[in-house]
């Protein structure tokens, strides 16, 4: 699955074309350069399962402790999320208009590369294929209790931005060591390490893999650390990830028809 040290996905001119960073943004793979504002991004991969993390960060349990009945000693609380649910890179996400909370999620995404299937810890960085940055939204409004995200909050169409680059792992120095960061509007909003997953990749992909088979572009979203807040129709949110990327996506007010 892996050929590049970094690629992407993008629609243009009525065609979906691969794509490597250029120094005037992208360039297809018939050698065209083409600003980033001239196409449409897709996910950098074409994605099977999506499967997401809740409460994966030390500080971020820290953070909602006082609402949570869930410990760091749990298993990884894990959701399946639709294909309908992703967006690319500077694609728009819609914000319902009467809720009161609605905040973003930097997230590692971690995409599969080969068939895993009861695999051990210790090799299971060998079934990586690479990573991307998610910013995966959640409407607070809608939750029944902190700890079981329900269709509402983690389900909705176009809250899950995905990209721009799939950087091959081999290109990563440690996932478990980069930096997240998350802009609203150019201001910084949350600061956090990867060093604080409370279940850290090899033991996500030990522990799915036990009872169901990962295949390649099966895609792990590791969950967030502290610092959420609410953001708005018109709001610019950038996550960022050392090594991975810069996301971009941008709040709309959700058509009511």
């Amino acid at each position: 699955m892996k050929s590049l040290q970094r690629s992407g996905r993008v629609a243009y001119a009525g065609v979906i074309h691969t794509c490597v960073p250029h120094a005037h943004g992208l360039q297809l793979g018939d050698g065209r350069v083409l600003a980033e504002n001239e196409v449409v991004w897709l996910p950098p991969f074409e994605v099977g399962n999506i499967i997401a993390l809740g409460l994966n960060y030390a500080d971020h349990l820290r953070e909602l402790s006082a609402e949570l009945t869930v410990s760091a000693k749990d298993e990884p609380l894990v959701f399946f999320k639709s294909p309908g649910s992703l967006v690319g890179h500077l694609g728009r996400t819609e914000r319902p208009a009467a809720v009161a909370m609605m905040h973003y999620e930097c997230e590692l995404a971690v995409v599969i590369g080969r068939p895993a299937r009861k695999v051990k810890a210790a090799e299971a960085m060998g079934f990586v294929a690479g990573y991307t940055v998610c910013n995966d939204y959640a409407v607070r409004d809608y939750l029944e209790n902190w700890y079981r995200p329900n269709l509402r909050v983690k389900n909705r169409d176009g809250a899950t931005a995905l990209g721009p680059w799939l950087v091959a792992a081999d290109a990563v120095s440690d996932p478990h060591e980069l930096g997240l960061r998350t802009f609203v509007n150019g201001q910084l909003k949350q600061l956090g390490t990867t060093a604080n997953m409370v279940h850290r990749i090899p033991d996500l992909i030990e522990y799915l893999s036990d009872f169901m088979t990962l295949s390649p572009g099966d895609v792990i979203l590791t969950g967030t650390p502290e610092g959420v807040v609410n953001v708005q129709a018109g709001d610019q949110v950038v996550c960022e990830i050392d090594q991975i990327g810069r996301l971009s996506n941008t709040l709309s007010l959700e058509n009511s028809k």
